[in-house]
């Protein structure tokens, strides 16, 4: 191997370590209709925790959730301008869980009354109720599928 091509490898392996820790977390933020029924939607049917919220920061309201290690979070906000959150039938959040877990949430979403898609809704994609999870409709619309780990 050349020393040019020794060098190109070298920078090759330190690039791809970087891009693999250069991440420590990720949050995806959205907007909400309706804060309060959101939060109650995630923090008490879904049971994720809640990391942190914030009042009037600038004229925007919000609520962070996340899993316990802080390295996968949610961020429902309720701005200034109106936005009104339109989701489409592949806007979803995925959450993995054992089958006891599983079970708890779906019983809590259903004892709420909340909107659950069936298996063979036509917009629904197949690989879901395929592999066993269930999907239902939060309060803006978006949709939370319960999958099994």
């Amino acid at each position: 191997m050349t020393t040019r091509h020794a060098v190109s490898a070298a920078l090759a392996l330190i690039s791809s370590t970087y891009r693999r820790h250069m991440f420590v977390a990720m949050r995806t933020a959205r907007p909400t209709a309706d804060l309060a029924r959101a939060r109650h939607f995630y923090e008490v049917l879904v049971g994720l925790p809640v990391l942190g919220s914030f009042a009037a920061h600038d004229g925007f309201d919000g609520v962070i959730f996340g899993l316990p290690d802080e390295r996968a979070q949610l961020e429902l906000v309720s701005t200034p301008h109106g936005i009104i959150p339109r989701p489409s039938a592949e806007d979803a959040l995925v959450l993995y869980c054992d089958l006891t877990a599983s079970t708890k949430i779906a019983l809590r979403l259903r004892e709420a009354l909340v909107p659950e898609l069936q298996s063979d809704a036509t917009d629904l994609n197949p690989y879901w109720p395929r592999n066993g999870a269930l999907t239902f409709v939060d309060p803006d619309g978006y949709r939370l599928i319960v999958a099994l780990t």
